[in-house]
């Protein structure tokens, strides 16, 4: 009996997400067509179904209908929001009074929102919306994330204070058995020639088991106040390789190992530089995530504990991937930022 309930529940998530896969691409397709800018927003995603079974079950689904986790995970989706449940952190206001589809008591909804959440980890545009606000700015934390994703400047009407924050990680690592669940990539960034001042234009290739995801990144700067804004173009295969010949010679490859998880709702992507790259990168680990009603001290603290920071180099042009990819010393170079 108990083998027939694991076979129903295989190929009820196997039949749902060919469902939910069908319902998505005439979305999709709709959205191509349209004659208008379209933002397509899904309520919840293909990899959802491998939060509620087990690996081997997930990984079997992908393999008899010869699916891989880079093409539904990261082609896919141009972006993950997470947001997450309120019995984990805001546990006042969970209940399951006049909520027709749910039963879950706090114990189970809190695990089963981990499993949901761990079931995106490695997307390269994933971002957790936590309980640390009230729902309110919950909401104009998710929908000010949304909007800075695609490019939609909203002064200061959503401002959450939320930035990109890098550290410093001193070398070896801890073992992998003291990370939670984590997914690792191979990631190869190359920039390329432009005729545009005060910008930036790279490739990346970003994978695992021999699958890939390319992206095309323009990023400007503000000729006054120096922020910049950066434009992402999710790419073909033969996109990438069209415009890989436009590599700039000034710059050395980049290969890294990036290794994504969640540590107290919070998401981390850490980059483990490899060779063969400039020297300066040899045993170089950083550590990014974005803060969002952190202050610096809470956010310090929040800190992975399994990792030796060394010191926040957030806005260090030292630890620039631009600068870091120079062939000549960044420190006297023009082209540095």
């Amino acid at each position: 009996m108990t083998i027939v309930c694991i076979v129903a529940a295989s190929k009820f998530q196997e039949n749902l997400l060919k469902t939910m896969i069908q319902i998505e691409n005439t979305f999709f397709e709709l959205g191509r067509t349209s004659q208008r800018n379209c933002l397509i927003i899904c309520d919840r995603g293909a990899m959802d179904a491998s939060a509620f079974i087990s690996k081997e079950k997930w990984e079997a689904i992908l393999a008899s209908n010869n699916w891989n986790n880079v093409e539904l995970r990261d082609n896919r989706y141009n972006h993950i929001m997470h947001m997450v449940s309120a019995a984990n952190g805001a546990e006042d206001f969970y209940s399951t009074e006049d909520h027709a589809c749910r039963s879950e008591g706090v114990e189970l909804a809190r695990e089963l929102d981990y499993k949901a959440a761990a079931a995106w980890i490695g997307h390269p545009y994933f971002d957790v919306i936590d309980n640390s606000t009230d729902f309110d700015k919950k909401m104009n934390r998710l929908i000010a994330c949304v909007c800075q994703k695609i490019g939609i400047d909203t002064g200061d009407r959503l401002n959450v204070n939320s930035k990109k924050r890098k550290f410093l990680i001193k070398a070896p690592l801890a073992p992998d058995s003291e990370f939670p669940p984590f997914q690792d990539f191979d990631v190869v960034h190359n920039y390329l020639q432009s005729d545009l001042r005060k910008a930036q234009v790279r490739l990346r290739k970003r994978g695992q088991k021999g699958h890939w995801s390319y992206i095309h990144t323009l990023r400007k700067f503000h000729p006054t106040n120096g922020q910049s804004v950066e434009v992402r173009t999710q790419l073909t295969h033969r996109d990438y390789l069209n415009l890989l010949p436009q590599r700039d010679d000034a710059h050395l490859t980049i290969f890294k190992k990036r290794r994504c998880f969640i540590y107290n709702n919070q998401y981390y992507q850490l980059d483990i530089y490899r060779q063969p790259t400039h020297p300066r990168c040899r045993g170089l680990v950083l550590l990014e995530t974005y803060s969002a009603a952190y202050d610096q001290t809470i956010l310090l603290a929040s800190l992975p504990k399994f990792l030796t920071i060394e010191k926040e180099v957030t806005g260090d042009p030292a630890y620039s991937m631009y600068n870091l990819s120079l062939k000549e010393d960044w420190k006297t170079s023009k082209r540095s930022h």
